[in-house]
């Protein structure tokens, strides 16, 4: 296999396959080896971890860590345990955002919710579990130094709770349930709570790297425009795809009037801000002195997603 340094940061569409399918190999086995076997007490809290971190996620928080790290030039191995704590956080806060005081939803990456099939105490205690090892993974990297891993576990932190982050968009999600919602609110919501850890992903590609302030402000930008991009095309898929097709139940939001860009926009309306985010995103690049065509690539490919 190749590593990041043998491969030159551009991409065309079998070039990003190939970076995709590399980092779901690197990032999954990095898993198994930081996560507890299920065969260590407690049991059955082990096993609801696994059962809902290798069911088949898009791994698109670590791909994005690599993705920019890459671009900017850092080593491998100095990207792989901070990719794979942002995806325990990512998993953690969909074990619970499944939970029944949360969405209520029984099917996720195609399989029953861990919820469903652990019981609700487990999947509580998987999701407390994976968000801990995350920083606990970040807190003993010795590949980094200690300030660089200080500033990871902060901007992650920050990212993954309030009020500048997940927990918040979380919560302001649930509040806005049954309820109309405008377009200042309904941004604010996903800028936060899937918008804060992708761009959290990106900034620690970047932070390891050693990109300047002006280069992360860059990639700050970016990110914060792939957060948007991702998040339509997820409200798209949730009322045009089918079960089988996005792994979870479809239509979820409608029945729950949740507040999506469809719900406040209609579908068609929707769709035509995709390119302009797309744009936006690409732009923030252009001040970038290297190539950027990965993650450039990486723009295309969620403005494409049919899952």
């Amino acid at each position: 296999m190749k590593t990041f340094s043998e491969t030159p940061a551009t991409a065309n569409d079998s070039n990003l396959q190939s970076f995709v399918s590399e980092t779901r190999s690197l990032v999954d086995a990095e898993l198994d080896r930081l996560l507890p076997a299920e065969s260590v007490s407690p049991a059955k809290v082990h096993a609801a971890i696994r059962w809902s971190m290798f069911a088949g996620g898009k791994r698109f928080r670590p791909l994005l860590v690599l993705a920019v790290g890459k671009t900017f030039g850092a080593a491998q191995e100095h990207l792989l345990a901070t990719a794979c704590a942002l995806e325990m956080v990512h998993t953690y806060s969909l074990i619970h955002d499944d939970l029944p005081s949360m969405d209520n939803d029984e099917l996720r990456r195609g399989r029953a919710t861990c919820h469903i099939r652990f019981g609700e105490a487990t999947a509580i205690l998987a999701g407390d579990a994976l968000q801990t090892i995350a920083f606990k993974t970040l807190s003993e990297d010795e590949k980094l130094s200690a300030v660089t891993r200080v500033h990871l576990i902060r901007e992650i932190a920050r990212a993954s709770g309030t009020p500048h982050g997940m927990v918040a968009g979380q919560a302001g999600d649930l509040e806005a349930e049954s309820r109309e919602v405008g377009a200042q609110e309904l941004e604010n919501i996903h800028r936060l709570k899937t918008g804060a850890l992708i761009i959290a992903a990106a900034r620690c590609g970047a932070i390891i790297a050693g990109a300047s302030e002006t280069e992360l402000a860059a990639v700050t930008d970016y990110a914060a425009q792939l957060g948007l991009l991702f998040q339509i095309t997820d409200d798209l898929l949730d009322v045009t795809a089918t079960a089988e097709a996005i792994g979870k139940t479809p239509g979820k939001d409608q029945r729950s009037k949740k507040a999506t860009y469809p719900a406040l926009y209609g579908i068609e309306a929707t769709r035509q801000q995709l390119p302009s985010a797309h744009q936006s995103a690409c732009a923030s690049l252009d001040t970038l002195p290297r190539s950027t065509e990965l993650l450039r690539a990486i723009a295309d490919s969620i403005v494409e997603r049919r899952a």
